[in-house]
């Protein structure tokens, strides 16, 4: 198995999204897990990242496993975590107001993945993310944010900053860069 990649994206994060998603190769060996706050709250957001990456994107299903090269979103009104080689989605507390919530998702995968984990805070109106950028370089995998002029929302990023101290904020555009370059690698 690849890199594993969590996002984090909520208001004004689509289109930061959209940009990062388009940019992986189809030979991309990583896997990607996406958290948008939506809540109860039918989404199309498979579809939309399907028709702008080149990987498949689904919603991710309870026990499901974990396959190289997939785009996996959080569905609505459940939490996503990571095992390891599944998938795990609860119904548990709210999370910054939240559920779905990054945080969960960006915790397991640090503590299961370690320093395989990319952790992404893109555009958001809360705190999300944060707790989980700081998991993630605390078991040495790499945190990047969303840079906070280009960020329509930036509560979420600007969190992450002040918690911990990932990479400088980058562009969408050098995000997208950043993590298909990390494709590369592994």
């Amino acid at each position: 198995m690849g890199a594993i990649i969590v996002i984090a994206t909520s208001a004004g994060g689509l289109e930061p999204l959209l940009q990062i998603v388009a940019a992986l190769p189809p030979t991309c060996r990583a896997s990607v897990f996406v958290v948008q706050h939506i809540g109860a709250n039918q989404s199309m957001l498979p579809d939309i990242l399907g028709w702008r990456s080149r990987l498949p994107a689904a919603f991710a299903q309870h026990g499901e496993m974990i396959q190289h090269g997939r785009i996996y979103v959080a569905p609505p009104d459940h939490h996503m975590r990571l095992g390891f080689g599944a998938i795990w989605l609860d119904q548990g507390i709210k999370v910054h107001f939240a559920r779905p919530a990054a945080d969960p998702l960006f915790i397991s995968a640090a503590e299961t993945y370690g320093a395989r984990v990319v952790g992404i805070v893109l555009s958001g109106a809360n705190s999300d993310g944060a707790a989980g950028i700081l998991a993630i370089t605390a078991h040495g995998g790499l945190g990047l944010v969303q840079n906070l002029d280009e960020a329509e929302f930036p509560e979420m990023p600007r969190a992450a900053l002040k918690l911990d101290h990932p990479e400088a904020p980058l562009t969408a555009g050098r995000l997208a860069e950043r993590v298909a370059a990390h494709c590369a690698n592994f």
